[in-house]
């Protein structure tokens, strides 16, 4: 069954082992799944299209856009190309020390157009400047420290 699941339903294929278990008289089935270089895996969502999904504490939940961009950007071995423009600057001046923000509170506190700020905060997360926090209904960014301390 786990494996017509990772051959069917997933694009790329998944690949896995597994492990059965005996725990108090019932077997208990253990899929351990390697992080893997073709990313991102794809499942159908409940209308059949194929979504993008990431892990999040026991949950799979759907990635969202600048998780997206993130994977398109790393895939495609480009070298990133980020200019400190007066955009970028006003990106950044919302970071302090140890303050999460979230997308939308970026998005409100910026005149840039949502596509270039998502595409802007994919770039800082790829060069480590920022860090994405991830949960079932948000997404965060904060400023990395170790790139902090270097300045």
């Amino acid at each position: 069954m786990v494996e017509n699941a990772a051959s069917k339903y997933c694009f790329p294929e998944v690949s896995f082992r597994s492990k059965e278990w005996n725990l108090d008289g019932k077997k208990v089935l253990e899929i351990i799944i390697p992080k893997s270089e073709e990313i991102p895996h794809k499942a159908p969502d409940t209308n059949n299209k194929p979504k993008a999904y990431i892990r999040y504490q026991d949950q799979n939940i759907l990635a969202n856009g600048i998780q997206m961009k993130i994977w398109q950007k790393t895939n495609n071995n480009k070298d990133i190309k980020f200019v400190y423009s007066d955009e970028a600057r006003e990106l950044l001046a919302l970071f302090t020390a140890d303050k999460s923000l979230l997308l939308r509170h970026i998005i409100s506190k910026t005149k840039i157009s949502r596509f270039k700020t998502e595409s802007m905060l994919a770039d800082l997360v790829i060069m480590k400047v920022l860090i994405m926090q991830v949960d079932e209904l948000s997404a965060s960014f904060l400023l990395n420290e170790a790139v902090e301390k270097d300045y």
